[in-house]
């Protein structure tokens, strides 16, 4: 994420970057470590990606996940109230709301409840920020994106592809699933317009208009590579009944992933398209999927 937007908003803004990894990076000026916050040049906006993802293999232990996504953010937080910078985007996650959408959708009124080490160490850092007086005319803007995908993609989205490149059958057709994704364009959209303008700090969630169906995700990446979806509708009932047998033998199909891939996760973007006073985003859902999915031929 850190690569696209880096490469999207350098022709307008000079880059400094921030990193644990001092390499060097398309579009930035100067990299600096935590230990040179003093050296930076003065700037008027700081945006903060730095954290530790969510691990899907449960290898990391829950302190870990504090240490990077709460330790970092009071660093930057702070180095930013004592600056001169005038706006700091925070990049926290819809994760740290809720693991499942209770209703149609889930939107910032939601009181979070956050289950994992990931999300609870996001709304940690959320609520280290907004604890801290603002000075002056300083603004913060908290955006919860559900899952981000766009050119260097990593994640579920790879592993659905190899999967169609493979034109192995998908056995979940039966299962009617709705999720919200979000366009790598559509964030560097809602960024740029974010500095452009003068919003009210706040929480915003970040979405695309409509949401997908893990079948229609399916269909699409076919579409992409020129032939046509591979799709089984097995009984739901014997789909569920291997995924218990899973949980016992230990197979790739158990139920904690039987319900990852079909559940749905619906994020309205309703309080964002109102505050930049736009009625949709640029790009289509469809569209930023296809988009992404002809970037992974490369």
């Amino acid at each position: 994420m850190g690569s696209n937007l880096t490469i999207a908003l350098k022709s307008k803004h000079t880059i400094y970057g921030l990193d644990i990894v001092l390499s060097k990076k398309e579009g930035v000026v100067a990299i600096y470590s935590l230990n040179e916050l003093d050296q930076i040049p003065e700037t008027d906006i700081v945006i903060h990606l730095a954290g530790k993802a969510h691990d899907t293999k449960k290898t990391s232990s829950p302190e870990s996940y504090f240490d990077d996504n709460l330790g970092l953010t009071k660093i930057i937080f702070d180095y930013f109230l004592q600056s001169k910078a005038e706006k700091f985007f925070f990049f926290s996650s819809v994760k740290a709301v809720a693991d499942t959408v209770q209703g149609e959708f889930l939107s910032e009124v939601f009181i979070p409840n956050p289950k994992t080490p990931y999300g609870q160490s996001k709304l940690a850092a959320e609520q280290y920020i907004l604890s801290k007086k603002l000075p002056g005319i300083k603004k913060v803007y908290i955006l919860r994106p559900c899952m981000i995908h766009g050119p260097g993609n990593k994640g579920n989205l790879n592993l659905l592809y190899k999967l169609a490149q493979k034109r192995l059958p998908w056995p979940l057709g039966s299962f009617n699933n709705s999720r919200s994704l979000l366009s790598i364009d559509n964030l560097i959209f809602v960024l740029d317009k974010l500095i452009q303008k003068d919003i009210g700090s706040g929480i915003y969630h970040v979405a695309d208009d409509t949401p997908v169906s893990t079948n229609e995700i399916i269909k699409l990446m076919a579409y992409s590579m020129g032939h046509r979806a591979n799709i089984w509708y097995l009984p739901i009932s014997l789909v569920k009944g291997l995924a218990q047998t899973g949980d016992l033998l230990h197979f790739p199909l158990n139920s904690e992933r039987l319900k990852k891939l079909t559940e749905s996760y619906v994020v309205s973007n309703n309080k964002i398209k109102k505050a930049l006073l736009i009625n949709n985003m640029p790009i289509a859902a469809k569209e930023g999927l296809l988009k992404t999915f002809n970037s992974f031929k490369g």
